[in-house]
């Protein structure tokens, strides 16, 4: 049973595969570190074909649910997790945004940055997959592929 399960998923992945590389958008996300078939297919899915539908990143942000939201009240300010959102998408692009730790090292130095100033693995990831969604979005938007000095120009500077 295990094996006729396994060649299921391998035939499934294959036609997953197959499917989304006739994507229009499939090069350009792709492109994106730590966004492979699966991965790509399945934020791809979640945020829809429309190319107008968001009408900035801002918008994409909120709806994968990466954009914080501050509350204030006098002198307290709290920056909290958005709980209205798409679940699948929000989980995909935590999933993403680790697999980018490691895929670019743009990704990696802000996340470290983060790390050193005091937010947590959690709020760190949040914040990387915030940035990747508006990078997702200026590429979708101009129909360009990733390009690693671009997404991260501060990065690049400090290494050069």
């Amino acid at each position: 049973m295990i094996t006729t399960l396994n060649l299921q998923l391998i035939q499934l992945t294959e036609q997953l595969e197959h499917h989304f590389e006739i994507h229009p958008d499939a090069e350009i996300v792709r492109s994106l570190p730590g966004l492979g078939v699966v991965l790509g297919a399945r934020v791809v899915a979640e945020f829809g074909d429309d190319p107008t539908r968001y009408a900035n990143p801002k918008a994409r942000k909120n709806y994968a649910g990466t954009a914080p939201i501050t509350r204030a009240s006098g002198k307290r300010q709290v920056v909290v997790a958005r709980l209205a959102r798409n679940r699948r998408l929000a989980d995909a692009c935590y999933l993403w945004a680790f697999s980018a730790l490691t895929a670019s090292p743009g990704a990696r130095a802000y996340y470290d940055r983060l790390r050193a100033a005091g937010t947590t693995h959690q709020q760190a990831l949040r914040a990387l997959a915030n940035r990747l969604v508006g990078v997702l979005h200026g590429c979708l938007r101009h129909r360009t592929t990733y390009n690693e000095l671009q997404a991260w120009p501060a990065t690049t500077q400090h290494a050069a």
